[in-house]
C-alpha cells in the first residue's frame, strides 16, 4: 500500500491515457484519412447496398481482429499488452478497426483476461476462443460464427503500423469490387495483411483447421485476389519476440 498511487496520481494518469486515445483517434481520423474518392466509396462499404447494378443485396464487412494467440515467442510476457504511446497494442488496433466505422468483432483465448481488460469501453464485439490452442483457425471459425455470412476483413494483432486509412483503404476497393479477395502487400508488392475476404469465401474460413489460417484458400484462389499495396511495411512488420519489439521501437521515429 505504501508505493500505491494516490487517487489525484490515479486520475492523472487515467486522463492522460484519454488524452492519447484522443490524439491517435484524430490522427487515425484526420492524418490520415483517405481521399475524398476513397472516403465516398469507404462510406458506401460501411452500408448494405445493391452490387453492380444486379439487385443482389450485399452486406457490408465486419472487421475480425484476430487476438487470440499465445504470444510464446515472447518469453513471458504478452506481445498485445506492449505499450506504443502508452497503449496496449491490442486496444490501439481495435482503435483503428473502430474508426472505420465497421463492425468489429475481437477473437480473445480464455486464459489471457488482461486482454479483455485492455479493449474496456470500446463498441466492439469480443468474441471468445476456448480452442484458442488449436492455433489460429480455431480463432477463425469462431469469428466466422459470430459475424455470420458477410464479408470479412481478417486483421492479426500484431502488425503494430496498421492504421484506420489502411483498413478504410482495403474496405474503399472491397465496395468497388465485392467478388475479389483483397491481400494487403508491402509498398513493393511482398503479400501481407491484413485481407479481406468476401462473402462467398467466408465459408470455407468456417472450416479451417491448423495454424496455416487461410493459406491455402489464398493460395487456390489467386486468379480471383488483388493485391493492395499500403505505405512502406504496414502490412508486413509483425512482432513476435522481444528483439523484434526492441528493434521496431529503435527504427521507430519520434513521436
Amino acid at each position: 500500500s505504501a508505493e500505491r498511487p494516490s487517487a489525484s496520481e490515479g486520475r492523472s494518469s487515467a486522463r492522460s491515457r484519454r488524452s492519447r486515445e484522443a490524439r491517435l483517434q484524430w490522427r487515425f481520423a484526420s492524418a490520415e484519412r483517405p481521399s475524398a474518392s476513397e472516403g465516398r466509396s469507404s462510406a458506401r462499404s460501411r452500408r448494405t447496398r445493391r452490387a453492380g447494378g444486379t439487385g443482389r443485396c450485399v452486406t457490408s464487412p465486419a472487421i475480425l481482429l484476430l487476438a487470440a494467440g499465445s504470444s510464446s515467442r515472447m518469453r513471458g510476457s504478452d506481445k498485445l499488452l506492449e505499450q506504443i504511446d502508452g497503449i496496449p497494442l491490442i486496444r490501439r488496433q481495435a482503435l483503428a478497426a473502430c474508426a472505420t466505422g465497421a463492425a468489429v468483432f475481437v477473437t480473445l483465448p480464455g486464459n489471457r483476461p488482461d486482454r479483455d481488460t485492455a479493449l474496456a469501453g470500446l463498441d466492439l464485439r469480443r468474441v471468445p476462443v476456448p480452442d484458442a490452442a488449436l492455433g489460429l483457425s480455431a480463432s477463425l471459425r469462431a469469428g466466422v460464427r459470430a459475424a455470420g455470412q458477410r464479408p470479412l476483413l481478417v486483421l492479426l494483432a500484431d502488425l503494430p503500423d496498421i492504421t484506420a486509412a489502411d483498413l478504410s483503404r482495403l474496405l474503399a476497393r472491397h465496395a468497388e469490387v465485392p467478388d475479389r479477395i483483397l491481400r494487403a502487400t508491402a509498398q513493393d508488392g511482398t503479400p501481407g495483411h491484413p485481407v479481406l475476404f468476401p462473402a462467398w469465401a467466408v465459408p470455407e474460413l468456417a472450416s479451417l483447421t491448423g495454424d496455416s489460417g487461410a493459406r491455402d484458400l489464398l493460395k487456390r484462389e489467386a486468379g480471383r485476389t488483388e493485391s493492395i499495396a499500403l505505405p512502406a511495411r504496414h502490412a508486413v512488420t509483425d512482432l513476435d519476440t522481444p528483439e523484434d519489439w526492441a528493434a521496431w521501437r529503435a527504427a521507430r521515429p519520434p513521436g
